[in-house]
């Protein structure tokens, strides 16, 4: 736990945040707006005040990120993120990361990093040693902060996990499609990560690489019907791939690296 606490509390210095668990109900309604802002739907919040309390009320980890680049200790700074989380059946000893975000005027400060960190330090104190989380697998930066940065690796691939999503982020006309990742929380590999220290993806023997979209998030605007060929293509090579294989990392240029399994069509 000491080594958890120390990696946060470095991550946190350099982007010049804190973050800290919510209880009271102005705050909590913050969050909710700051999650509004985040995902561009004021009127229909990702996530309630009223769920965040009573998601509290059962332990759960509920926390915002407060921005302290002006010297204070972020008591009554801007929230600049918020991260939710619950608990699996006691006997997994997992916590499932529902939603995480940082608000775009943080972009270069590694916010999300920090974060994150916290998250795994608040799990470790209480004895939970794994994590999981769902992510877009088209996101290019999304997959690396997941699989790269944070030393995740991916479980399982949902299709169209969550339906119709209408927001400022997802495309409603797109499915909404997710990679399942297990954070170890107390590997060697994950504290090596934490520490600025992230292995790096090789090529394997045997191994394939799924291509994806350098921007999925300026195609869908620029040219929806392409994003959602994209979408078609990159799960019917994931979902086969991992028939017999597994995914084992992610680079920023060739895609995602499949082990254990022959090449598919449209992989390299």
């Amino acid at each position: 736990m000491t080594e958890a606490w120390g990696a946060y509390e470095r991550a946190a210095a350099a982007a010049r945040i804190t973050v800290r668990e919510l209880d009271d109900i102005s705050e909590l309604q913050r969050a909710e707006r700051v999650l509004a802002g985040i995902w561009g739907v004021p009127d229909n919040p990702p996530l309630g005040s009223e769920l965040m309390r009573a998601m509290r009320k059962a332990e759960g980890y509920v926390v915002g990120a407060f921005d302290c680049a002006d010297g204070t200790d972020g008591t009554g700074g801007e929230m600049v993120g918020v991260c939710v989380g619950f608990h699996s059946v006691p006997s997994a000893r997992a916590m499932h990361s529902h939603i995480a975000g940082v608000v775009p005027a943080m972009a270069g400060r590694h916010a999300g990093f920090a974060l994150k960190l916290h998250q795994r330090a608040w799990c470790l104190e209480r004895g939970i040693t794994l994590m999981e989380w769902t992510y877009d697998p088209l996101v290019a930066r999304n997959a690396y902060f997941n699989l790269g940065k944070l030393g995740a690796r991916g479980a399982e691939y949902l299709p169209d996990f969550y339906g119709s999503m209408a927001d400022g982020i997802n495309d409603a006309e797109d499915a909404s499609d997710r990679i399942l990742v297990h954070w170890r929380l107390d590997s060697p590999e994950v504290a090596a990560a934490c520490d600025g220290r992230p292995a790096e993806v090789a090529d394997a023997a045997g191994g394939s690489w799924v291509e994806i979209p350098a921007d999925i998030e300026a195609l869908r605007i620029s040219d929806p019907a392409q994003a959602r060929e994209w979408r078609t293509k990159v799960r019917e090579q994931l979902l086969s791939g991992l028939e017999s294989g597994r995914l084992a990392g992610f680079d920023r240029d060739k895609g995602y690296l499949l082990v254990g399994t022959t090449p598919t069509e449209g992989t390299e």
